[in-house]
């Protein structure tokens, strides 16, 4: 789902985000999944914007998701991560501004502390996600 945003202060601050959290996603997800019995595999997508889906194999259980789609979960409160609504048009996204300390500067702990807990909760709800 592509997010939108309700002023361009909130646009401003999730470009600020998006590449961080970008980097904090992939690095987290490679750590985690090394911890697991999944199999994780990437696929270059052009649509809706051009990206990487990250494909989770279990036995004969699969999960597709946007890696955009993590990084909006981690980026905005109450995004809703599923494998199942990436084909929905687009949702109305709030900045999490816990992702900020009071100058605006990035929370770089709150955001590596959001991020693995995103991580772990796809892991824990595979292949339900």
């Amino acid at each position: 789902m592509k997010p939108t945003f309700k002023n361009a202060t909130d646009w401003e601050k999730a470009e600020m985000l998006m590449q961080p959290a970008f980097i904090r996603v992939m690095d987290n997800l490679r750590k985690q999944l090394e911890k697991t019995n999944l199999v994780a595999t990437y696929e270059e997508v052009e649509e809706p914007f051009p990206g990487y889906q990250l494909i989770l194999t279990h036995e004969e259980d699969s999960v597709t998701i946007s890696i955009w789609s993590i990084c909006f979960k981690v980026c905005f409160t109450d995004y809703p991560l599923s494998s199942k609504n990436a084909n929905q048009d687009s949702i109305m996204v709030e900045v999490d501004e816990n992702l900020f300390n009071e100058e605006p500067a990035i929370n770089w702990q709150y955001l590596e502390t959001k991020t693995q807990a995103i991580i772990q909760s796809i892991i824990d709800n595979f292949p339900n996600i």
